[in-house]
């Protein structure tokens, strides 16, 4: 018997899911591909940092590619965009350890402080999107992620930061089921559990330092 398809509706490029991330500043987005190959309209919004997490999909945002040999296959150079990549299937096949890498690639990219190097030409601390191909399933569950461990206080659930994603990313609640999917949803459930033990374990250690 043939599923009935999957409701798809027509929704913003990008969208707003949190205003001013406590201890950053800047706002975080949650977008698909179609948003996320806009530079105008990124670079509207304060966009310098894109984390695409999707597998299946990729982006060049080298404008000007650098002088290459003759024989280069793939061009290269420094972008309007500060560009992050990370691969997470959209279903069952994910290792626990690609959820638990995209967490802390998120925070590692808000963390991260450039050099002031010619080598290093976009240092601009802006505000960040986080997309995949249509931004309603790996794109809603990081973001959802990184506001449950961030900020627990206000989302001490993993689900409330689901639904605040789902309700500001505009999705309706007929496909609230697959976005994002059930196995990545218990995914990121799991990487919070791990999250907590990395993070208590770095605490001892840290207090372990302090008093030696």
């Amino acid at each position: 018997m043939n599923e009935k398809p999957s409701p798809r509706y027509d929704r913003p490029h990008i969208s707003k899911v949190y205003d001013k991330l406590p201890g950053f500043g800047v706002d975080l987005y949650v977008g698909g591909r179609e948003g996320a190959s806009d530079v105008p309209l990124l670079l509207k919004n304060g966009i310098s940092t894109v984390l695409n997490c999707a597998v299946n999909l990729d982006f060049n945002y080298v404008a000007k590619p650098d002088e290459v040999s003759h024989d280069s296959r793939v061009g290269y150079g420094a972008a309007p965009i500060r560009y992050y990549k990370l691969g997470i299937v959209d279903g069952p096949g994910n290792p626990d350890t690609m959820m638990l890498a995209g967490y802390y690639q998120l925070r590692g990219a808000l963390d991260q402080i450039l050099p002031e190097r010619p080598s290093y030409p976009m240092r601009e601390r802006g505000n960040v999107l986080v997309n995949c191909r249509a931004g309603r399933s790996r794109s809603v569950i990081l973001a959802a992620l990184f506001l449950h461990l961030h900020i627990p206080e206000e989302f001490p659930r993993l689900l409330d930061a689901i639904n605040h994603v789902r309700i500001h990313r505009e999705l309706r609640q007929d496909e609230w089921h697959e976005t994002p999917k059930p196995m990545l949803v218990a995914a990121a459930e799991r990487t919070a559990h791990w999250v907590h033990l990395v993070e208590a374990d770095r605490a001892v250690a840290t207090r372990g330092e302090a008093s030696a």
